[in-house]
């Protein structure tokens, strides 16, 4: 089956699945716990109806819209997503350059496969760093350094990870990075001997930022193990704005789902609050991200630009998220699921289906412009997400 006969972001995952080992593809696929965050991700975006206008020119549609100040070719930024190198070598940069094709931002995990040095110098674009604060300050300090050598247009501090979550498919697959022999893992990995031809070729996948770094280096550790065993727990307010005061470029937070954070988040200085669950990936029960947004939105009142992530799989979740009051919308499994199955010409595919589906989404609910999706678009009274404010797209965050 060809890339271009995927018409959607689950025909991608299927690809996906067939083509990796069980271990692998339940990695990049599986939640935490009994995975029910994972599951309300899509039930949030699943339960809100759109009510469309009629009678607009909506023949041209403009994906287009400001983020962060600078023109992105659509309202989208690609998530972080760490050790994806297990599913496709330089699936980090594959999925980097479909993103600068798109003039979209890429988002480099501090667990990434490629350095913060390849992936400026091999795909280049708007670049953001996303950073897991680590225990030792000193290593934490040095990316800092590394991604405004290179160049990042921001860092993206995650805080909802003060250690690592229970995933327990990984955890039963006997999954780790680098990757280890044992009866499990063997007999899956020799069941995919195209995946296993590119793993012999290209060598294993490695952690290239925490290359030094010896809290990532327990081989017998589960990666959930990993990084949880090297966070900093005691990351603290106080921290947070010593962290923003270092930092000399735009400066994001993310895992944020309160509004009483956002509003204290938002007068610390920061420049766009991420609303997310880590994609389900840590907290099993938290909030939907489509939950929360209303009221971190109510404890910013417009002072920062809002982001959102976790379950998006169709272009109209973005018309939903956008029509909620965010900003962007930010997609990580959705790119991933189209690098593991095709490379870079998986995640351009995985772009083009999300941005055909928000184009004819804009088109059949009445808006030809990201600045006209607001939430008069929204059902009103008996619905979950009742409209709460009008967003101008356009100017916010400028």
């Amino acid at each position: 089956m060809s890339v271009q006969d995927a018409h959607s972001i689950e025909d991608l995952r299927r690809m996906a699945q067939r083509r990796l080992p069980r271990g692998v593809f339940d990695f990049f696929d599986g939640g935490a716990d009994d995975e029910n965050t994972l599951r309300a991700n899509r039930e949030g975006f699943e339960r809100i109806r759109l009510r469309p206008r009629v009678l607009v020119n909506v023949q041209e549609p403009d994906l287009s819209t400001m983020l962060l100040g600078r023109r992105a070719g659509a309202p989208l930024v690609i998530a972080p997503t760490g050790a994806i190198g297990a599913g496709w070598p330089g699936a980090d940069v594959a999925i980097a350059r479909a993103a600068a094709r798109l003039s979209i931002p890429y988002t480099l995990s501090t667990t990434a496969t490629s350095s913060i040095e390849d992936i400026a110098t091999l795909a280049g674009g708007r670049l953001w760093f996303q950073l897991y604060v680590l225990k030792d300050r000193a290593f934490t300090e040095k990316l800092l350094e590394r991604a405004g050598a290179a160049g990042y247009e921001a860092l993206v501090v995650t805080l909802d990870l003060a250690t690592g979550g229970k995933r327990e498919r990984d955890l039963r697959n006997r999954f780790t990075v680098p990757l280890r022999a044992n009866w499990t893992t063997v007999r899956d990995f020799a069941t995919h001997p195209g995946w296993c031809l590119q793993l012999l070729r290209h060598g294993q996948p490695r952690f290239k930022n925490l290359v030094g770094f010896e809290g990532a280096s327990d081989p017998r550790a589960s990666i959930a193990a990993k990084v949880g065993q090297s966070l900093d727990a005691a990351f603290s307010w106080d921290d947070l704005q010593r962290l923003r005061e270092r930092w000399q470029g735009k400066f994001l937070v993310k895992g944020v789902s309160r509004g009483d954070d956002a509003d204290r988040l938002a007068g610390l200085g920061v420049d766009a609050i991420w609303v997310s669950n880590h994609g389900g990936r840590q907290l099993d029960g938290s909030v939907s991200s489509t939950d929360a947004l209303p009221d971190v939105l109510r404890g910013v009142r417009g002072r920062v630009p809002v982001l959102i992530d976790s379950g998006v799989r169709r272009g109209v979740d973005v018309v939903k998220a956008l029509a909620l009051g965010a900003q962007g919308v930010a997609i990580g499994r959705a790119t991933l699921y189209g690098a593991a199955a095709a490379g870079q010409a998986g995640a351009e595919r995985a772009l083009a289906i999300l941005t055909d589906e928000l184009r004819r989404a804009m088109q059949l609910c009445g808006t030809p412009t990201v600045a006209k999706i607001d939430a008069q678009l929204l059902q009103p009274s008996g619905s979950t997400h009742e409209p709460n404010q009008t967003v101008d797209h356009e100017t916010i965050g400028r």
